[in-house]
């Protein structure tokens, strides 16, 4: 194969043609579009089948990576969502946000209602990649795979809403804004009822950790509440050559982090899942000069409730005792993120179903808890859901950088896994599920 971008996808069978300004509108009409010179690919068969789509749901997958936006701001991506779904036809398109898209596919009754959710934000990343598609917005890049999640979102509302007649009940299809930046928007989404009337929720991430071919599913907790923290060493600055009549807040900073270990290591019960970790130190302006005071900033995950609680106090507790034996002050601020993700059983039987369905029995692999967050948790506070991962690390073609790398990048054909499995999804909740 030829460089991404500039190929035939060769593991699809539908025809595609390359779209830009000037070619006839039976190429062009498929092709929503936000970026005003950017190519899309036309799909030439029928959308009733995710086979049908593969090729569009790539296409936008690389249109929105060329014009990613930052959390809050996903003026032109949403609009570009409303505009396609707009596009299918059959569907009650709402704009709850500025930046948000909710679409309501209604079927022969009102219930059951199935709500699938995609986020459509990106992170302030420079992209260091050399593909066709890279970001055309310096300083601003889709690091974490929010621009295939939106994809394989939009290719499974083309599909469902091609099939509208077969479905009981409602799919509602939750485009959402600013996944990255707490308090984050599905916080907002849920307190302008979005979900108001549904029964179950579902969400996707596409998963680098994870070997393409490979989806996971797990009940009960999967990710962990995201909190963090700000810690200031108040000290009495001098000349470095005469630390004894100074209070070196350096010093005192080092033994902080330091002691902040024993908080893991010796304050909680080692079968316990919990992270505490300082990634910023920042003080002083010369070689010469013991500064005054000192700044630290950091994390803290965790899964259980009460330790979410908890660690905050043994926290300070350290601070404390450590900036007092050396003479210094401290303030302390602790900031909640979002709540842990914990699947409920019925949501992920659901998602085990339709992986099933979709992929087969051996796609599907037991998910792994991870201690990063992701505020889908919200939804969950709200009604019974489950967040699963789909497999896009393919060491072959060095698909390889963590989310959040200038170089990540993810297996394009786990578009169409994420594709199938929310048909699949409405599928078994819609016409087999019984109720």
């Amino acid at each position: 194969m030829g460089r991404r971008g500039t190929r035939t996808l060769a593991w699809s069978r539908v025809q595609v043609a390359w779209c830009r300004p000037g070619l006839p509108r039976y190429l062009l009409h498929a092709c929503p579009r936000f970026l005003s010179n950017d190519p899309c690919m036309a799909v030439t068969s029928t959308p009733a089948t995710p086979d049908a789509v593969r090729d569009t749901v790539v296409a936008w997958r690389r249109q929105l990576h060329q014009a990613p936006e930052l959390s809050f701001q996903e003026t032109r991506t949403s609009q570009f969502v409303a505009d396609t779904l707009a596009s299918f036809g059959g569907l009650e398109i709402s704009r709850p946000t500025p930046t948000s898209v909710v679409a309501r596919l209604v079927g022969s009754t009102n219930r059951p209602v199935l709500a699938m959710r995609a986020d459509m934000d990106a992170l302030p990343i420079h992209e260091a990649n050399d593909h066709a598609f890279v970001s055309r917005t310096p300083g601003v890049m889709h690091a974490c795979g929010h621009d295939g999640h939106t994809a394989m979102l939009l290719g499974a509302a083309q599909v469902l809403t091609a099939r509208r007649r077969e479905w009981r009940g409602e799919v509602r299809f939750i485009f959402q804004h600013a996944e990255e930046l707490p308090p984050g928007g599905a916080r907002e989404l849920v307190e302008a009822g979005v979900l108001d009337g549904v029964d179950l929720v579902i969400g996707a991430h596409l998963w680098l950790p994870l070997a393409f071919g490979e989806v996971s599913v797990k009940a009960g907790p999967l990710m962990a509440s995201p909190d963090n923290f700000r810690i200031v060493i108040e000290g009495a600055g001098g000349h470095a050559a005469m630390p004894h009549v100074t209070v070196d807040s350096i010093a005192v900073a080092a033994q902080v982090v330091t002691n902040l270990q024993h908080v893991v290591s010796r304050g909680v019960d080692p079968l316990a899942s919990v992270v505490v970790s300082v990634t910023r130190i920042s003080g002083g302006t010369a070689y010469n000069v013991i500064p005054g005071s000192v700044e630290l900033e950091g994390t803290v995950r965790t899964f259980d409730p009460e330790l979410r609680e908890r660690v905050p106090q043994l926290m300070e507790r350290v601070i404390a005792g450590v900036s007092a034996a050396h003479g210094a002050r401290y303030r302390f601020e602790f900031t909640r993120g979002y709540h842990p993700v914990v699947n409920a059983q019925e949501a992920a039987d659901l998602l085990r179903r339709a992986v099933t369905r979709a992929l087969g029995p051996d796609a599907l692999v037991e998910g792994i808890p991870t201690m990063g967050g992701e505020d889908f948790s919200a939804y969950q506070q709200e009604v019974p859901g489950a967040f699963f991962f789909i497999g896009a690390r393919n060491e072959a073609e060095g698909i390889v950088h963590p989310h959040h790398h200038e170089r990540f990048d993810l297996d394009e054909r786990a578009l169409d896994y994420g594709t199938r499995i929310f048909v699949a999804a409405a599928e078994e909740y819609l016409v087999s599920d019984p109720r």
